[in-house]
């Protein structure tokens, strides 16, 4: 009986270690055209710091489907303790380009909105984004939500990218430690069926949610995605988080607008346009991850099985798109 349960006990470990495990992404891959002052406010005010730099090696421009012609230099960058919800800006060359969300507004879908990061002091790292350069969305903006009071500005920087910032007064967060600008937790995608998107993410790519609502203001007036002051009572802001395992960081959220039709920026999500590109999950067994993506029937818009990439090593990675076109990447790390 000892054997028995021993054997069944080893079969078991076996099956585990075969199941494709997706954990929280770990870096966002941004496209500027200068390294040094896309990283400038995240380096010297939040106190991030550089974990990587240099060429970007032939096999990832490959990977993205880049002519010969094309290169690259990237900077990779991560919060102060922090080994994910890391930024890793590349600046193409060699190419032709334009950003993905250009002159966008929040309810237009098609390329990842924003990055989003918390805070211990909102005002503070507004002023100085402003004294760099980078713009808003809006003025910083106070709600309620899920039970928290928080504060929230949406800044623009180089190229169009965009950093949704977070100050949690109530109740304190204490999960990991932030200082000015803490690492991104969490990448915005604009949809243009909540509920369609959300069934994407559950059934397709095996996450979960972590949180579902909706969303009105409490009075007309000011807001954090620059709707009209007279339809802040009216336009829902549907939205729903979602995660491939349970953890406050490395999720996608999806939001719907109700009402707006905004335009469809899709196309243009893609390198080596300007702007967020992707975010890139880790996992810990590819092989069964391809399979349960053909199986799934999600298409494979880049893949490559041998791609050398600074910092995270020989990966064997795959890219797809959401309903709205959005790009995420999955890999794992070959020996």
């Amino acid at each position: 009986m000892a054997i028995a349960a021993a054997i069944a006990v080893s079969v078991a470990a076996a099956v585990a270690a075969a199941q494709p495990s997706v954990q929280p992404w770990t870096e966002a891959v941004v496209s500027v055209r200068d390294l040094d002052r896309a990283s400038e406010l995240f380096l010297r005010d939040g106190g991030w710091r550089v974990t990587g730099k240099g060429a970007v090696d032939r096999s990832e421009l490959a990977y993205w489907r880049l002519p010969d012609r094309a290169s690259g230099q990237f900077m990779r960058i991560c919060a102060p303790q922090a080994n994910t919800g890391c930024i890793r800006f590349i600046r193409f060359s060699g190419v032709a380009q334009h950003p993905v969300r250009l002159a966008a507004r929040p309810w237009d879908t098609g390329g990842i909105f924003s990055l989003m990061l918390r805070t211990t002091n909102l005002q503070i790292v507004f002023d100085r984004a402003l004294a760099k350069g980078w713009w808003a969305e809006t003025p910083i903006y106070a709600f309620e939500f899920g039970g928290s009071k928080l504060k929230n500005v949406v800044l623009t920087g180089p190229d169009g990218f965009n950093v949704a910032l977070y100050e949690r007064s109530f109740p304190v967060f204490t999960e990991y430690p932030l200082g000015l600008m803490g690492p991104a937790f969490n990448s915005m995608r604009m949809v243009n069926d909540q509920r369609i998107s959300v069934a994407f993410y559950r059934d397709k790519l095996g996450f979960s949610q972590a949180f579902d609502s909706d969303y009105v203001d409490p009075a007309p007036g000011p807001n954090n995605f620059s709707i009209p002051q007279n339809y802040a009572t009216k336009i829902i802001r549907r939205a729903s988080a979602m995660h491939p395992v349970a953890s406050g960081s490395g999720r996608i959220e999806l939001m719907q607008f109700v009402g707006f039709t905004g335009r469809d920026l899709s196309a243009d999500a893609v390198a080596p346009n300007l702007g967020i590109l992707s975010v890139r999950f880790p996992v810990s067994n590819m092989k069964s991850y391809r399979q349960t993506l053909a199986a799934r029937a999600v298409p494979l818009v880049q893949s490559g099985s041998s791609v050398k990439i600074a910092g995270l090593g020989n990966a064997d990675i795959v890219a797809i798109r959401d309903p709205d076109g959005n790009l995420s990447e999955f890999f794992g790390v070959r020996p």
